[in-house]
């Protein structure tokens, strides 16, 4: 089957979600078209620790989450509550959409200190994440446990610690009673960890946010946009990376290889989706990348 953007580009996005045979297809269809109609781009960034490592995508049974990628060992230590138990591990879709707001604001106003408030729910509702009921749960329970969690990355290299044992931030991310105004359903503010600001302000990773919105709540594919946004425009030559490597960064939840080799191949397809110049091919041992342009214009010349 032709690429989304090719099928929308030569039949128009009505024949191609004639065309679409499986829910998967329409999805990749629908997030290609997201892509293509936008006019006014807008930038997200991220750490790009997190091109290389990632939260868990569903609750941990550990209390300390260890991850490794290329070159790159993620650590992040569960807080605790005045009694002594555990708050629990950040992971999921709605911990990574928080820590993508938090900053892209850091490094679009190059301040430690980020409005919450309005900005925060606006933003969330922009990427399809509408404050209230079982969402309002699941993004407050997400919140406290980035507020609280500790984290170290350490470089593959010399096991040299990148970002010693800080946090996401200082203090608190706190939702105000639900039953308030909307406008105020946020704190005011929130500070950046001052290691976590200053590695991020160091080697921020462009993003689009109109990609992140098509990609919606799915946090592997999530992952493995970021992966790609931060990968393709560096490499020199194509470099593949073998199955094996791609579950130990990427295959947290699955088992068994060929589970998670199904379950990436989706992932990957919405990521290349939403990144009309990504240069990847699946092969039987493993997928290689292609020198691609980047997927935000900030990056190009």
């Amino acid at each position: 089957m032709p690429t989304p953007h090719m099928l929308i580009l030569n039949h128009g996005i009505d024949e191609a979600r004639r065309r679409a045979d499986s829910k998967h297809q329409r999805n990749l269809i629908e997030a290609a078209f997201q892509i293509l109609s936008e006019e006014n781009e807008k930038l997200g960034f991220t750490y790009s620790g997190f091109a290389l490592t990632c939260l868990p995508h569903k609750p941990p049974s550990e209390t300390v989450w260890k991850k490794d990628g290329h070159n790159l060992t993620l650590l992040i230590q569960s807080g605790v509550e005045r009694d002594g138990s555990h708050v629990g591990v950040p992971y999921g879709s709605y911990a990574r959409f928080i820590l993508l707001f938090l900053q892209s604001e850091a490094i679009r106003k190059k301040t430690r200190e980020i409005e919450l408030g309005k900005s925060m729910r606006d933003w969330m509702s922009n990427m399809g994440l509408s404050i209230g009921g079982k969402t309002y749960k699941n993004v407050n329970a997400q919140a406290k446990k980035i507020s609280s969690c500790s984290l170290t990355f350490y470089s593959g290299f010399n096991n040299k610690e990148l970002m010693k044992k800080g946090g996401f931030v200082d203090g608190a991310i706190a939702m105000v009673d639900e039953s308030q105004d909307q406008s105020t359903l946020w704190q005011d503010t929130v500070i950046l960890n001052k290691e976590f600001y200053e590695s991020l302000s160091h080697h921020p990773v462009p993003l689009s946010e109109t990609a992140l919105r098509a990609i919606g709540a799915r946090s592997l594919a999530i992952d493995v946009y970021i992966w790609l946004a931060y990968r393709l425009h560096c490499i020199k030559g194509d470099v593949e990376v073998s199955w094996p490597s791609l579950h130990a960064q990427f295959g947290s939840g699955y088992s068994r290889l060929r589970d998670f080799r199904a379950g990436f191949i989706e992932s990957l397809e919405l990521a290349t989706a939403v990144y009309p110049d990504a240069k990847v091919a699946v092969g039987e041992t493993g997928v290689t990348l292609s020198p691609s342009k980047p997927p935000v214009a900030r990056l190009e010349g």
